[in-house]
């Protein structure tokens, strides 16, 4: 058996491979979506808000709690207490999260075989495979379960080799050449006519739609999703961190990153769809309202690349690339979660969770695809606008009332020795323990 505990072998190797977690298909695909349908400027600053004032807070206590036990996310948090009652609700908000982790990798693998179709579709088209191009930019059954088993089949591969030869170098590779193509892509973009509207809408935010309640809620969710919190991925990468480590100083590496992955996504995207617009696709509808807002990097920017000549299909091989890149570097984490859990709990070896998890998640996919219509928008609303905030509420809750302080401090000092003198310390425990319970509440109630 596979017994020796994984670990990253550098922290630049964490960052990356926590930020590749966090920069996904939400960074890319969902933010400038929900940005787009939630007046733009007003929602890129709601949504920064939510980073500094709740995400983040959430998300170096989710590294604590693995760094603290270097165990899976189930015993981590049933051995925070020795308490009875704790230790099982532990275990059970452990398992619920992992649930909900498998829930959003089954509609993720979903979208992110989209993606692999139009990155491939443009290629088959100047390769002369027009039967092949069409199948897969239309939409069916076979062509979805086809893909998303395809991207599955990426995901397993990387993560059956482990956390050094997998995770952490296919993150080191894929991170850099993500930040290259959306840099890349945002300045080509930028230079065509009609994007200088779509820079003025993000840039420029309408004050009157800041306290709009669905904005709120899902600017919030928004942040949790793309920081991958409440769902036990964080806190499984905490336990393959070196005690060496500053946590509050990495969990701002990853944050920054992250966010600045978003806002550069939101200078490629919307920009994009004001270019479409002024080539001649409808991106709004009569009522104001966003035009395929679920599916708009499927819809509105296919047939912008449509419209630019014969540099449209590198133009769409590239942005899909970015977008494929994206989601690998996040898929990973997410299978790699439960499958360090079933391998600690189960005494299962690394490839065979691998191959159980992997199956179990493409069921559920399998099962969202034969339903789509009922699950898929459900699926998406349950575990990541509700569901992801209130189990990093639970992780947050568990490290500062249910662990004592002493212990928490003890666990942040081995990278920070002298950190009981910082501002850090005298203000993130008790808001942890206080504030965040409040605002997460109080968002959801509103929305």
């Amino acid at each position: 058996m596979d017994k020796k505990s994984p670990a990253f072998a550098t922290r630049l190797g964490f960052i990356l491979a926590a930020a590749g977690s966090a920069v996904g298909v939400g960074n890319i695909w969902g933010f400038p979506t929900q940005a787009a349908s939630n007046g733009g400027g007003a929602f890129l600053l709601v949504y920064l808000i939510m980073i500094a004032l709740l995400a983040y807070p959430m998300l170096v206590a989710e590294v604590t709690i693995g760094q603290l036990r270097r165990q899976n996310p189930i015993k981590a948090l049933r051995n925070l207490s020795r308490r009875s009652y704790w230790r099982r609700f532990g275990a059970l908000s452990g398992i619920v999260s992992l649930v909900v982790l498998s829930l959003i990798l089954s509609f993720y693998a979903i979208v992110s075989g989209w993606l692999i179709a139009y990155m491939l579709a443009p290629l088959m088209q100047l390769l002369g495979q027009v039967q092949t191009a069409d199948w897969l930019l239309t939409f069916s059954t076979a062509r979805n379960l086809t893909t998303m088993l395809f991207f599955m089949l990426l995901t397993v591969y990387v993560v059956r080799s482990g956390v050094n030869d997998g995770i952490e170098r296919w993150s080191r590779r894929l991170m850099p050449l993500l930040f290259v193509l959306l840099i890349g892509m945002a300045l080509y973009i930028l230079t065509l006519d009609g994007a200088l509207q779509g820079l003025k809408m993000y840039l420029i935010p309408d004050f009157s739609a800041i306290t709009e309640p669905t904005l709120i809620i899902r600017a919030m969710g928004q942040a949790f999703f793309s920081l991958s919190l409440g769902v036990c991925v964080m806190m499984t990468y905490g336990a393959y961190l070196s005690d060496k480590e500053n946590i509050p100083k990495t969990a701002a590496w990853v944050a920054g990153i992250d966010t600045s992955v978003a806002f550069l996504a939101g200078l490629l995207i919307l920009p994009a769809m004001f270019v479409a617009q002024n080539n001649g696709v409808a991106i709004y509808g009569a009522d104001g309202s966003l035009l395929s807002a679920d599916t708009l990097v499927f819809a509105v920017l296919p047939a912008m690349f449509d419209t630019l000549g014969s540099a449209g299909p590198f133009v769409a091989i590239g942005f899909f690339l970015l977008m494929v890149i994206a989601a690998i570097t996040s898929s990973i984490s997410m299978l790699e979660a439960p499958v360090n859990a079933l391998r600690e709990e189960a005494n299962c070896e690394r490839n065979v969770g691998v191959w159980i998890i992997a199956f179990v998640v493409t069921a559920l996919s399998s099962i969202i695809i034969y339903n789509f219509e009922s699950l898929f928008s459900l699926v998406i609303t349950i575990s990541t606008v509700y569901m992801q905030p209130i189990m990093a509420l639970v992780f947050g809750l568990m490290l500062t009332w249910v662990l004592r302080q002493n212990h928490l401090l003890k666990a942040l000092q081995k990278g920070s020795p002298n950190i009981q003198n910082s501002w850090f310390w005298k203000i993130w425990p008790w808001y942890v323990k206080f504030v965040c319970p409040v605002l997460i509440v109080l968002v959801i109630w509103q929305g």
